[in-house]
């Protein structure tokens, strides 16, 4: 079984989503786990992780509504105001009551302040996480964003951290620095993990091959090994890249050109459930075995 790490669904009727318009209509309009629920059957996707869209309380609650109708989606990756540490932990004891809840996640590449993660606020909203358990997932697409990794584990050394989309690397753009170096430099800390999700250019999403990204996913294999590393199918953003059914197959085929069959199997499926702590009952009910076989 595979477990895709990073999906998503939402409803312009229930959250604002200021990055969704018309500059964007790809995107801009709701997209329902209904959709999305075809193609995770053609490809032996039984159980799913729904990350945030939106940094709001009514996205949250769309996804727990979400995932009551819909059993194949084990795990939540939650928001909580960092930046309000008190309404945080609040929040967050609320939301643990829920087992699928598994993360948390704010938009912080939309913030206005490069450094927002660097915030006193925002460090004892992290330090809040840190004290719960609960792993961060990072939205990461300017430098800072990953230079930023070292301090904040520094301050919270349990803290356990997941960059989304491998932090963006720059496929098809011929110079790989800084994120060739950087992406190194976050991997040295054993709590850091990626995922192998969202590869895809910026200027033409649709444009990527699995040989434009091998090379990225392959420094993500040398620097956090296939332990560290899950799968994510990045929908409905991917549908601007050709759709699930070629993000899947495309990275599929990567990773079997990078790893042997146990590692791959370690990257479609364990690595998720073990970094993020999925409740093994929802899994066992999805048809997985305690290897979390393809």
């Amino acid at each position: 079984m595979i477990i895709d790490a990073h999906q998503h669904v939402w409803d312009l009727t229930r959250a604002p989503y200021p990055w969704l318009g018309p500059h964007v209509p790809q995107w801009n309009r709701t997209f329902t786990f209904e959709e999305l629920a075809p193609a995770l059957a053609r490809h032996g996707v039984g159980a799913t992780v729904m990350v945030q869209s939106d940094d709001s309380d009514a996205d949250t609650d769309l996804m727990l509504e979400v995932a009551d109708r819909h059993p194949e989606v084990v795990g939540i990756v939650a928001y909580v105001p960092l930046e309000r540490p008190a309404e945080a932990e609040a929040r967050l004891a609320s939301l643990r009551r829920d087992r699928r809840v598994v993360g948390v996640r704010n938009l912080i590449h939309d913030q206005p302040d490069p450094d927002w993660l660097l915030r006193p606020d925002v460090d004892e909203g992290l330090g809040v996480l840190a004290a719960a358990g609960v792993p961060f997932d990072l939205v990461a697409v300017l430098p800072q964003h990953l230079e930023h990794v070292a301090g904040v584990l520094e301050r919270h050394p349990d803290l356990r951290i997941v960059v989304d989309h491998l932090a963006k690397p720059p496929i098809g753009q011929g110079e790989v620095e800084p994120w060739w170096s950087l992406i190194g430099e976050v991997a040295s800390h054993p709590t850091v993990h990626a995922k192998v999700s969202g590869l895809y250019p910026g200027a033409d999403m649709a444009s990527w091959t699995p040989d434009s990204v091998l090379p990225f996913v392959e420094r993500a294999v040398e620097v956090f090994g296939p332990t560290r590393l899950m799968y994510g199918g990045d929908w409905p953003i991917s549908v601007a890249a050709g759709g699930y059914d070629r993000v899947v197959e495309g990275l599929v085929e990567v990773l079997g050109r990078l790893l042997d069959p146990a590692e791959v199997t370690r990257v479609l499926a364990g690595t998720a459930a073990d970094f993020y702590r999925l409740d093994a009952d929802l899994l066992a009910a999805r048809g997985a075995d305690d290897h979390l076989t393809v």
